[in-house]
């Protein structure tokens, strides 16, 4: 598990044609484009993904052709998620032959909107454990969720699970946490503590962290795999201004701009998403521009 998992994973888009549906042919080009990139492995139906935006049909849809074009050049990771635990893991059950055969793990979010305690999380994710028959992957953002899934409850979580919860990707962007997590996990070197944010990925690699899931290695795999097995803070600083264009009006409309200024697709969202201001897309071409000279 901590080999398949350690290094750059990038949490994959969902392409979407000019009028909405799923576009297959740009999700093939994306996934060559990773697998030619040298990232570790993939990270499917994620807040990147707009999963939450998909109909059940096309998650499946997503997810077969997905499994087919990696053809198991790449370990996948599916993410699964929500803030009711029966039916997180109602579609867990669901999912169980899928995630069997052909996944290493599932991403799972922290329960958002009804901001459980600490307690909460607990037993959210004890019981997303027993369900799963592969292991588990928290996921700390609290700037989505409105919760922060403190490091003392993810030691609790692995000692109570042990390796059905196998490390956390961490978003929180608090660095002190970050690394005092790290400190407290150096005692199960199995559990990945994992950066989920592109920015200080370099910093948190020499503090001891696993890897990196990034948004950015959608269009940049290679320079993002750089950063990581690296520990890159050149590469990390010169993408900076990138990274923070990225976000700048949420993710993502921000790397969907860059894909498609590269040709790999259309830029189209499904509300309540949208794509970037002209002024945004602007400073992104600049900024691509201004790249060309380490891409």
């Amino acid at each position: 598990m901590t080999n398949k998992l350690s290094g750059l994973g990038t949490a994959m888009i969902t392409p979407f044609q000019a009028d909405g549906r799923v576009d297959f042919e740009a999700l093939a080009r994306l996934v060559e484009l990773q697998i030619d990139g040298g990232t570790d492995y993939l990270v499917v139906l994620g807040t990147t993904g707009e999963a939450v935006t998909l109909t059940e049909r096309e998650k499946h849809e997503v997810v077969d052709f997905v499994v087919n074009t990696v053809d198991s050049r790449l370990p996948l990771v599916l993410g699964l998620g929500g803030n009711n635990t029966a039916a997180v893991v109602e579609t867990v059950n669901q999912w169980s032959e899928t995630l069997s055969r052909h996944f290493a793990a599932i991403l799972s979010v922290c329960p958002y909107y009804n901001k459980p305690s600490q307690e909460g999380l607990y037993r959210h994710f004890c019981a997303l454990a027993e369900a799963s028959p592969v292991p588990v992957i928290l996921y700390n953002v609290p700037g989505r969720t409105g919760v922060n899934l403190l490091p003392e409850t993810v030691v609790r979580l692995h000692k109570a699970c042990g390796s059905r919860i196998a490390g956390i990707k961490e978003a929180s962007g608090n660095i002190e946490q970050i690394k005092h997590l790290i400190d407290l996990m150096r005692s199960y070197p199995d559990f990945l503590v994992i950066s989920g944010d592109d920015g200080i990925a370099a910093q948190l690699m020499d503090a001891g962290a696993a890897g990196l899931i990034s948004v950015a290695a959608n269009a940049f795999p290679r320079e993002f795999g750089r950063i990581v097995n690296d520990h890159n803070h050149d590469l990390q600083q010169r993408f900076s201004p990138m990274v923070s264009l990225l976000f700048k009006e949420g993710n993502p409309a921000g790397i969907k701009t860059v894909l498609s200024f590269q040709g790999l697709i259309n830029n189209v969202l499904r509300l309540p998403l949208v794509t970037n201001s002209a002024q945004v897309q602007e400073e992104i071409k600049q900024e691509l521009s201004a790249l060309k000279s380490c891409l």
